[in-house]
C-alpha cells in the first residue's frame, strides 16, 4: 500500500513528534538547543535515519527478507572495518578471520551456492540498496563522539530530526517526478495499525532501546544482540510457511556463529586485559 518512501517519511514524521514530546518532558526545553552541533548533527541524521531507513527500505522492494536480516547481521564486522579505517584501531586477526567466515556466509544466503541466484528477480539490486542501508547505520552509530555530554535520548532526537526532514525532502522529490505516487487517506487507513507499530515500535521502542543499550550495555553487546535479527526473520518466514534451501539455512548459521564466536572472543580478551 505504501512505498518506501513515503513509509520512511510518514512514520518518522509521527515519531519526530513524539520523540521531541518525550525528550521535553524527560530533559526541558533547553534539550532541544543543539548548542553549536547542528552541523553535525544534520550529517550523521540524514546518514543514519534518512540513508539507512530510505535504502533498506527500498531495497526490500527488490530483494527477500531473510535476504535483508542477514547482510543487516554484517554490520558488527562492518563496525569493526570502520574503527580500523577511521581511528587505527586495527581488529585482531581472530576477528578479520571470524569477518571473512561471516561474508562468505552472507554469500551462500544469497546466491544459494551459485552465483546465478543472486541476480534473479533483481535481488542483487536489493541486496546492494540495504548493504549500504547498513552501512549508513554504520557511520551514525560511530558519531557517539561528537556528542558527548548528550543523553542518548538527546542525541537521538536532533539527529532524528533533521533526519526526517531529508525523508520528507526526498518523498517530495520522487512525487514531482513522477517515480512515486502519493496514497490515499483510504490507502493509508488500511494499513493504520502495520503503521502504528512501525512508529511506536521501530522508530520510538526501537531507536531509544538500541542507543541506551549501547550505553547500558556497551557497544559489544548490543551487537551481539542484533545477530538475532536473521534468526527471527527465519523464524517468521518458516511460520509464514516459507521453506528454505538447506544452504540458505547452513550460510545464515555462519554468519551467526561467526559473529557470536568473535564476540566471545572480544568479551575474553578483554577480561584479560
Amino acid at each position: 500500500m505504501l512505498d518506501p518512501f513515503f513509509l520512511g517519511s510518514a512514520r518518522y514524521s509521527i515519531g519526530v513528534l513524539l520523540f521531541v514530546a518525550i525528550l521535553w518532558i524527560a530533559e526541558g526545553r533547553q534539550a532541544l538547543r543543539y548548542g553549536g552541533r547542528f552541523l553535525p548533527a544534520m550529517v550523521y541524521g540524514l546518514v543514519g535515519f534518512c540513508g539507512f531507513n530510505l535504502l533498506v527500505w527500498w531495497g526490500l522492494s527488490y530483494t527477500r527478507p531473510e535476504h535483508a536480516s542477514i547482510i543487516m547481521a554484517l554490520q558488527t564486522p562492518m563496525t569493526a572495518l570502520a574503527v580500523w579505517l577511521t581511528r587505527g584501531l586495527r581488529p585482531a586477526p581472530f576477528t578479520v578471520g571470524c569477518i571473512a567466515v561471516a561474508i562468505g556466509g552472507v554469500l551462500l544466503v544469497v546466491t544459494k551456492g551459485d552465483l546465478g541466484h543472486a541476480f534473479e528477480g533483481g535481488s542483487l539490486v536489493g541486496d546492494l540498496l540495504v548493504f549500504l542501508g547498513a552501512v549508513s547505520w554504520v557511520v551514525y552509530t560511530m558519531a557517539g563522539h561528537h556528542f558527548s555530554g548528550w543523553s542518548p535520548l538527546r542525541m537521538t532526537v536532533l539527529t532524528c530530526i533533521p533526519g526526517t526532514i531529508g525523508l520528507i525532502a526526498i518523498n517530495a522529490f520522487t512525487i514531482g517526478m513522477g517515480y512515486s505516487v502519493l496514497p490515499t487517506l483510504d490507502q493509508i487507513w488500511s494499513v493504520k495499525w502495520q503503521l502504528a507499530y512501525f512508529v511506536i515500535f521501530t522508530v520510538i521502542l526501537g531507536v531509544l532501546g538500541f542507543n541506551n543499550g549501547v550505553k547500558y550495555l556497551g557497544a559489544l553487546n548490543a551487537m551481539l544482540m542484533l545477530n538475532l535479527i536473521p534468526i527471527i526473520v527465519f523464524a517468521i518466514e518458516a511460520g509464514l510457511g516459507r521453506s528454505f534451501a538447506a544452504i540458505e539455512i547452513g550460510g545464515a548459521a555462519i554468519v551467526i556463529g561467526a559473529l557470536a564466536v568473535n564476540n566471545i572472543y572480544l568479551r575474553g580478551t578483554s577480561r584479560s586485559s
